[in-house]
């Protein structure tokens, strides 16, 4: 692609990575050109981003039409496999990324992945087809984009990665402190700028375990190879260790502009004036920890359910998306998303090598049991 204008499509437009990723095209008119948008229910949001990025094409969840001229409403689907297109960035939250991405990857686009979901439900599936495609898939977290960036130009396998958490905002605390936290308390991370649910996942360590599942595909390497660090700072977003011992780190400010922009910009590297810069008089120090996983279990139930495998990430990952959802709305407590998340993996029966079909009948299973659960309905 070269120097020439980067042609988009961004589903998820109205979230935050959405947001921020119009605000890399604002910076770099002249780079990247806005060519589909896709959200959800914000649709006056959405009237505001094709009035300023005028897209040919818009996929929306709403019952309101948006009125514009020149653009034509379509699936977030066939978005996804636009000829015109260069760049796809994947920004949809839980489930609904799924059919885009394979979409995105049977068209043999680049894809700026931000959707843990599709990976964690149906990692076999996409990065099969990935290579039956040519489709390249660049990761937009920040903790994979490190890593991502620490591979780059090594030929020798690597010994083991490890992704840092944060250990957001309850970081120290007991489970009894846990047990009266907010929704507002859990959404105040004290590092990143991220939408309402992965917010939610940091707060309670789920979103690493997603991530463990995440690496293990985009990286092809075991789950054994793959450890958590907690790091307070938000400094070190990843690091890369070989056999020789030697470990890379990529450090950086902690913005997700950067790896949203690094996808885009790849394998060029784009001077931005509106991110910070690491001033490195001014840390005082870069620490790291065990994360806990008494305190924690949501990061305990993501690594068995890695072991078990089959469709136990999917279900996983949708009792997940339920439980924080119903977190949110103050219907269950903040320990009780662990609690709910477990009942209902305790229930699965599991197909091992799932198609998917039976990921996303899974996935729907999932949602429908940790709702009865959480009503008090056991069957």
């Amino acid at each position: 692609m070269g120097n020439s204008v980067k042609q988009l499509a961004i589903l998820g437009s109205t979230g935050s990575i959405g947001q921020q990723t119009l605000d890399i095209v604002r910076t770099f008119p002249d780079r990247f050109r806005v060519v589909a948008l896709a959200a959800g229910y914000n649709l006056n949001l959405l009237a505001r981003q094709v009035e300023e990025f005028k897209p040919s094409f818009i996929s929306h969840q709403g019952k309101q039409s948006i009125s514009t001229q020149d653009t034509q409403s379509i699936q977030a689907e066939d978005i996804a496999c636009l000829k015109e297109v260069d760049i796809v960035v994947i920004a949809l939250s839980g489930d609904a990324g799924l059919k885009p991405t394979l979409a995105a990857v049977r068209a043999g686009k680049r894809i700026a992945l931000a959707n843990k979901e599709s990976l964690v439900a149906a990692g076999n599936i996409i990065t099969a087809d990935a290579k039956n495609y040519g489709a390249s898939i660049v990761p937009v977290d920040s903790e994979h984009s490190a890593i991502w960036q620490c591979l780059a130009g090594e030929t020798s396998r690597p010994e083991r990665l490890i992704l840092t958490a944060s250990g957001g905002p309850f970081l120290h605390h007991s489970p009894s402190q846990l047990s009266n936290v907010t929704p507002e308390q859990a959404l105040n991370h004290p590092s990143w700028k991220m939408g309402r649910k992965v917010t939610v996942d940091s707060a309670t360590l789920m979103n690493k375990g997603l991530e463990i599942i995440e690496a293990h595909w985009l990286f092809d390497i075991t789950f054994e190879k793959i450890t958590i660090l907690v790091h307070p700072q938000s400094i070190i977003h990843s690091m890369v260790e070989f056999a020789d011992g030697v470990v890379k780190a990529q450090l950086g400010y902690p913005d997700m502009r950067l790896p949203i922009q690094y996808a885009l910009s790849y394998p060029q590297r784009l001077s931005n004036s509106n991110i910070p810069k690491l001033d490195f008089s001014k840390i005082k120090e870069l620490t790291f920890e065990e994360p806990d996983y008494n305190t924690f279990p949501c990061l305990r139930l993501a690594i068995e359910a890695v072991r078990k495998g089959g469709t136990y990430p999917a279900v996983l990952s949708a009792s997940d998306e339920v439980a924080v959802n119903l977190f949110l709305n103050r219907r269950i407590g903040f320990n009780d998303i662990a609690r709910l998340v477990e009942l209902t993996l305790t229930k699965h029966k599991s197909l091992s090598k799932p198609s998917l079909e039976e990921v996303l009948t899974a996935a729907a299973w999932a949602r429908e049991s940790a709702r009865q659960i959480a009503l008090g309905d056991s069957r």
